[in-house]
């Protein structure tokens, strides 16, 4: 017999506090389960943009998320990050940290990092100094400290810089990125900041067909040691990716499975796909 998100979640609960003790700021990932929506709705003068949404991603998965204009994805994401608060149902960052209750900068300071569609970096500065930016360090330490903290900083800096594929491009300008490339910092800059969770929208519209390529190589990458939550549009680049593909539709779940199930749902096919 199948039991509801909210009541398994108890019982998850009770067992972890039973079975091991979290240190003070840790996530709870006992049951490797990253993120947990159930019942989720929202209403914005009197249009529903999500209806009872239940989704939970594992850790260390990589998700994409489609489905037509006003499914519902942008508000999810909005959900997730503190944006919007939901007028019923819960959203849980592994097994206690309650989303709705937190602000903005304690959700992105407890783990869940954003990428909206147009990069935003600081064109003016070098990609070295945009990645030095983002890095998530206690602003209150004395400098001194700081100078201490500074080679193993550059290391962290340098190891990003190689895994964004930019590490040629470390001197260089922002500004002068190609859009790719662009895209490729603004993700760097986030992993500076220690994410558990990513949300990536739409992160490859404008690419060329090799910066999507690298792209989906750059996920595949992160999987595991990262979630990723992906919004997207290009099926060629979801298939890539590979793993679960959920459709959303009205604000809630539609269907859900490899992209070659959903994209034989007959559902999925009326209201997203086509003929």
């Amino acid at each position: 017999m199948s039991v509801g998100i909210s009541e398994a979640s108890q019982q998850w609960d009770d067992q972890a506090a039973t079975s091991h003790v979290l240190k003070p700021g840790e996530l709870d990932l006992s049951h490797k389960v990253i993120l947990y929506l159930e019942d989720i709705s929202v209403s914005f003068d009197g249009f529903k943009a999500l209806n009872n949404l239940s989704l939970a991603i594992d850790a260390g998965e990589l998700r994409c998320i489609i489905g037509p204009n006003g499914a519902g994805k942008t508000t999810m994401m909005d959900v997730i990050t503190g944006k919007t608060r939901p007028d019923a149902g819960s959203a849980f960052f592994g097994q206690t940290l309650d989303l709705t209750r937190l602000s903005e900068p304690e959700i992105a300071h407890a783990g869940i990092g954003r990428k909206f569609q147009k990069p935003t970096i600081f064109e003016s500065h070098s990609v070295f100094e945009n990645l030095e930016l983002a890095m998530k360090t206690d602003k209150r330490v004395r400098r001194s400290l700081f100078a201490v903290l500074a080679g193993e900083q550059r290391d962290r800096v340098a190891d990003t810089l190689r895994q964004i594929r930019l590490a040629d491009q470390a001197d260089r300008p922002a500004g002068l990125l190609s859009h790719g490339q662009k895209q490729w910092l603004e993700i760097g800059m986030l992993l500076m900041q220690e994410p558990k969770l990513l949300l990536l929208d739409e992160p490859v519209a404008g690419m060329t067909d090799d910066e999507t390529e690298r792209t989906g190589e750059l996920f595949k990458s992160l999987a595991g040691k990262h979630s990723l939550v992906v919004v997207e549009h290009d099926m060629a680049f979801i298939e890539q990716l590979g793993g679960k593909v959920t459709v959303l539709h009205e604000g809630a779940v539609l269907a859900e499975g490899d992209l070659a199930t959903v994209q034989n749902d007959q559902r999925v096919i009326e209201v997203y796909l086509g003929r």
